[in-house]
């Protein structure tokens, strides 16, 4: 469990790094103006540019269980925690719905 928590930080360690780098090649090569020549040296170079570092490798894991699934992205918790963290009164501004 703790592996993937590692895991997923180094990958956007690897995304803050390489993210400029990637928009810009990928810009160049999405480039019509350019000579075939160029274009095809920024693919190459885009292709050499680790995987981990893409966004879509990302995953939204709950900061407290590291839980994959069911996160909620505007207080990075996870179903289970985020409703036990309301339930005890814990996450300011949220409250039991009742009508």
């Amino acid at each position: 469990m703790k592996y993937l928590l590692i895991k997923d930080k180094r990958r956007r360690i690897f995304f803050d790094f390489f993210e400029k780098r990637r928009k810009i090649l990928l810009a160049l090569y999405q480039d019509l103006r350019l000579s075939e020549r160029t274009r095809l040296y920024a693919y190459s170079l885009l292709t050499k540019i680790p995987r981990d570092s893409s966004i879509t490798r990302l995953r939204t894991r709950c900061t407290l269980t590291n839980r994959p699934r069911a996160v909620y992205r505007k207080f990075g918790l996870s179903r289970l925690m985020f409703r036990k963290l309301a339930w005890q009164g814990k996450l300011i501004g949220v409250k039991k719905a009742s009508w």
